[in-house]
């Protein structure tokens, strides 16, 4: 067991950033006075600090129906930014001709994010990777006489009418003019990364060079957008890998993946354990470089900010897994301890790549054809993941209480940085402080490993207002924690939290914050009590108050004195998992719910739950009354803590069904769909299969297909829907072969293939309706 007195911090020396605003380079206003700038260390919105967090979603690769959807989820999940790219080959695949309809419709989809007070960051190439056919440039491009992303007439003179149709999409929707656009992005890995010519893969393999031409190139790209009137208060770049980046024009974005499926195109062997769940520092100029953090400026003289950290992964043809979802919050833990004030995520959002006109499938070819599910917080139809709840609940930290966090610095413990992955014994923990007061972080996740469980350590912070010990702290393996100390709550002092932070409420008579416990860990709140004159009620008076909840239930501690009453309610790891919040009529109020939930300024909109359950519960504080309930009933439910309601569907609205399948041929399967669920907002097919690809098959017509990883492939069916009722579906399941040749001995050219076993199987085949309720609050 680690000893209990190994882990000692001082954090009463540490040094106050020197923090500054950027140059009017990184600064926009809007037609009413609205501001939004950068210092060297945060995101500000009218000069106060503004904690940024950004979800990469693809209009492109979402059907229009659900654009809605997908921005209202993303804005519930606490994300305030949508990053985007605008693939070039998605909208001129054929040379001269500009398509801007459907899921193509880049306006409309900004106009969407406007309606709900999301801001964008469009992503504008002309390269841009993202497992696309050629990383986004059209074939057409290839048997140019000219280098593409290079400086030439030829390439130039095509971005700059490229560039000329995105600012006609974009007219009247930049932060200048009172729309979302707040950013634009340039190129992508410039000189860091290239991408298969597809046309070429399978004969010469050929690539699209990373590039040449060092900032002068991205200098030209910003130069000519601007000249066709993308205008955006700020620029930006890629950091990582020796990307050129003009730093006095462009801010670099950062990231970090620990799922790496790319090395599997020369590497063979098992997925190495990778530093990405190490804390470092990257805003210190005393710490200019580190793992995956190697900028050519003052880590000082500009913010840390993210936009590709490891939302989920896709699968590639040579590398298959299931990504623990646990570790998209994990890395989240790592960058924010980091010193990262601007959180980013590639994928948020998963889709489907839309079909091309000259080439049916434009995705990279070691990637599914159809399918960028990517295993994100959010799936390819819709579907919310476990890490769409756990990174929720972290964001709520940021979102409430920027003032507190944005200004903190990164304190490590001694040898911090010299972690190997695969010490999983070692507690890893970091500190964001200001010298008295902040953030203890502790991360209990690795990934291509198994984690222990820590249990009963101490941690000792010495502060500017004396030592604080944490004492006794356990948490499960795969967990991570942010936990307060000498903290501001309304006027008195939470000297420290087994607990993590979510949000604080004012009412008429009282402040209400909210808390959660961290999966292991015991719960205890430990106050300062000089200016406490009782606790639930009973008079106390000591110069501590130290509390400790039950740790199976929710509980309620109230504190009453000289700056009156603060209740704390404390809620446990599950229930932060419901946890979010919307502003109804300039209120915030609290939703505790089991399922799926957005709001769209009016109405609240519930998902029929993933599990097999019809019923769903939905707690409101402060408690609100339901006005009216479509396509549900409901209950009134009281408990000690939260009024709120059961809402219960029909039986045939939540229950997975399974279906008779037919096996038709060889690796080949048909499935008829019920007709009766027409009314349903999504009806996912699923899909329990063996074997190395699946491809499901409308009239010939391909809808999806799925590397094999073990899991459930799902299906969204709506978007196929007059197909799906004409016709059956047709499953083909590409079979894992063992001991595979080509017989090559003919002399008439003849080629035979040859196998010693395959394996393929439909398990079996279910599916699963996806209804909504709509509610209106009073």
């Amino acid at each position: 067991m680690e000893n209990k007195m190994n882990n000692y911090l001082n954090i009463k020396d540490c040094v106050k950033k020197n923090i500054f605003p950027l140059s009017e380079k990184f600064y926009g206003k809007d037609p009413v006075g609205n501001e939004i700038g950068f210092t060297n260390y945060y995101m500000t919105m009218n000069g106060n600090p503004y904690f940024g967090i950004s979800g990469e979603c693809h209009y492109s690769r979402i059907h229009e129906s659900e654009w809605e959807d997908t921005i209202l989820k993303m804005k519930m999940g606490g994300i305030n930014i949508i990053a985007t790219y605008c693939f070039w080959n998605h909208h001129e695949e054929e040379e001269g001709v500009f398509r801007f309809d459907g899921c193509r419709n880049i306006r409309a989809f900004i106009q969407l994010c406007q309606k709900h007070g999301m801001y964008v960051i469009v992503r504008i190439g002309p390269f841009d990777h993202g497992e696309v056919r050629n990383g986004g440039l059209p074939d057409w491009l290839y048997g140019k006489p000219f280098d593409v992303r290079s400086i030439n007439d030829g390439f130039i003179f095509y971005t700059k009418r490229l560039y000329k149709n995105f600012a006609e999409q974009f007219q009247g929707l930049y932060f200048k003019d009172g729309g979302p656009i707040i950013g634009a992005q340039i190129e992508n890995e410039y000189m860091h990364s290239g991408a298969p010519w597809e046309m070429t893969t399978g004969v010469t393999n050929e690539w699209v060079p990373g590039g040449s031409d060092g900032n002068a190139y991205m200098l030209k790209l910003k130069e000519l957008a601007i000249g066709e009137g993308i205008v955006t208060p700020f620029y930006t770049c890629t950091g990582w890998g020796g990307a050129a980046a003009p730093t006095d024009e462009m801010l670099p974005l950062w990231g970090g993946y620990a799922f790496w499926p790319w090395i599997f195109y020369n590497y063979r062997g098992e997925h190495p354990l990778t530093p990405e769940y190490i804390y470092r520092e990257y805003h210190n100029n005393d710490v200019p470089a580190t793992y995956n953090f190697e900028p050519a400026y003052e880590p000082e003289s500009l913010p840390y900010s993210c936009c590709e950290m490891g939302g989920g992964m896709t699968c590639y043809y040579q590398y298959r897994f299931q990504l623990p979802y646990e570790s998209v919050d994990a890395m989240a833990n790592i960058k924010l301890a980091g010193g990262c004030n601007f959180l980013g995520y590639y994928m948020y959002r998963g889709g489907t790549n839309p079909k091309g006109v000259r080439n049916t499938y434009l995705n990279e070819c070691q990637c599914p054809k159809l399918s960028y599910d990517y295993q994100a917080a959010i799936g390819e139809y819709g579907q919310t993941r476990p890490s769409y709840y756990r990174l929720r609940a972290l964001h709520m930290l940021t979102k409430n209480f920027p003032n507190e966090f944005c200004k903190t610095v990164t304190i490590l413990p001694e040898g911090s940085q010299e972690i190997q992955p695969s010490d999983v014994d070692t507690l890893r923990y970091a500190v964001r402080t200001d010298g008295t007061s902040g953030f203890l972080f502790i991360n209990n996740y690795q990934d291509h490993t198994e984690c222990k469980e820590k249990q009963n350590t101490n941690i000792a912070l010495d502060t500017q207002k004396g030592e604080v010990l944490f004492k006794d702290i356990s948490i499960s393996a795969g967990e991570e924690v942010i936990l307060p100390f000498n903290f501001n709550m309304a006027g008195y002092e939470l000297r420290y939290a087994k607990a993590q932070l979510l949000s604080v409420i004012t009412e008429k008579d009282s402040t209400t914050y909210f808390f959660f416990m961290p999966e292991g860990m015991m719960p205890e709140f430990v106050w300062n009590g000089e200016n406490i004159t009782s606790v639930n009620g009973k008079t106390l008076k000591s110069p501590e108050i130290r509390v400790k909840p039950v740790a199976t239930q929710a509980s309620v501690t109230t504190l009453d004195g000289i700056h009156g009453k603060v209740k704390v309610i404390l809620l446990t790891r599950a229930q932060s998992l419901m946890y979010s919040e919307i502003e109804w009529q300039q209120e915030k109020v609290v939703l505790l719910c089991d399922t799926a939930i957005t709001y769209d300024g009016d109405n609240l909109r519930l998902e029929t739950p993933a599990i097999e359950n019809n019923e769903v519960m939905l707690y409101i504080y402060p408690n609100h009354s339901i006005t009216e309930l479509q396509g549900a009933i409901m209950n009134t439910v009281v408990d000690d803590i939260f009024t709120g309601v059961k809402i219960r569907w029909e039986d045939r609205q939540c229950r997975s069904i399974e279906l008779p399948f037919q096996n038709v041929g060889v690796g080949k399967y048909t499935v008829n769909i019920p007709k009766e669920f027409h009314d349903c907002r999504e009806l996912l097919l699923q899909i329990k299969y063996q074997g190395d690809i699946g491809q499901a098959f409308v009239n010939s017509e391909m809808i999806s297909d799925n590397f094999c990883n073990g899991d459930i492939w799902e299906i969204g069916l709506k978007k196929h829907w007059d197909l799906v009722m004409n016709a059956p579906v047709t499953i083909v399941v590409t079979p894992l072969k063992k001991g595979s040749s080509v017989n090559v001995s003919s002399t008439m050219a003849g080629r035979l293939e040859e196998n010693n076993e395959q394996i393929e199987s439909v398990d079996r085949i279910h599916i699963k309706p996806v209804y909504q309720a709509s509610i209106k609050l009073k």
